[in-house]
């Protein structure tokens, strides 16, 4: 019995050894990514370059090919619906 009881005894020792582990572990990854997360540049995404501006007395072909353009970079998700009707507004303004 007492043989048994030894082996079970170091089971649970290893048992909660390796569960601690694997915790500090774990919180130790977190806090690193935590870490480098906050001094990472966030510059993911930039801010949208503004569409270029039409010169005043424009054709109405540069226009088209404007708006063409301005269409294509709000349904590629560059440009918000905000960002969109106000370009969109100044090249028919122009």
């Amino acid at each position: 019995m007492g043989l048994l009881r030894g082996m079970a005894r170091t089971a649970v020792v290893a048992g909660t050894a390796t569960a601690v582990s694997n915790r500090v572990s774990r919180r130790q990854a977190n806090r690193w990514a935590n870490q480098e997360a906050q001094s990472a540049p966030q510059e993911y995404y930039s801010d949208p370059a503004p569409a270029p501006q039409a010169p005043a007395g424009t054709d109405t072909n540069t226009k088209l090919a404007q708006l063409r353009e301005l269409g294509q970079l709000h349904d590629s998700g560059v440009l918000d619906d905000a960002e969109f009707e106000l370009q969109k507004s100044r090249i028919l303004n122009s």
